[in-house]
């Protein structure tokens, strides 16, 4: 058994419209630093379409694919990089299931999103779920890093 501990990854963290708008931002951050993970990077944009089409190219024809594109350039978002030992995997422990209703007690998306009734599931959060994907996702939110 290998006493070396894991590497330290890094991870694309967004604050979606509907936690900006709810002043959810310092919470969030709030839980990410107590789990142990660091902000490396953050900034506040409203993204546009072409950016969001960047981003979420791989959900292109689905149907919820245009109400997601107008929900996330609907207001502002904050984007961020978070670092830390398995921090993709943790954050995304830490965010909870996508579907608020089943996000358990103590997860972002458990204590904080609900069901809005919309055609997209507006949960607060997004991470990246892999090493390449947060790899590719942190180029385009910050592209100069």
């Amino acid at each position: 058994m290998s006493n070396t501990s894991s590497p330290i990854e890094r991870t694309l963290i967004l604050v979606k419209p509907d936690g900006v708008r709810r002043g959810l931002v310092g919470e969030v951050i709030s839980r990410i630093e107590s789990k142990g993970y660091n902000v490396a990077a953050l900034r506040l944009l409203t993204a546009d379409k072409d950016l969001l089409a960047t981003h979420y190219a791989e959900h292109r024809g689905e149907a919820f694919y245009e109400p997601l594109i107008e929900f996330m350039s609907s207001g502002p978002i904050v984007a961020m990089i978070a670092e830390g030992q398995r921090v993709i995997e943790g954050f995304r422990s830490l965010a909870g299931a996508t579907d608020p209703t089943l996000a358990l007690p103590g997860s972002i998306r458990g204590d904080l999103a609900r069901n809005q009734g919309t055609k997209v599931v507006q949960n607060i959060v997004h991470g990246s779920d892999s090493v390449e994907s947060a790899q590719r996702e942190i180029k385009i939110f910050f592209p100069n890093l």
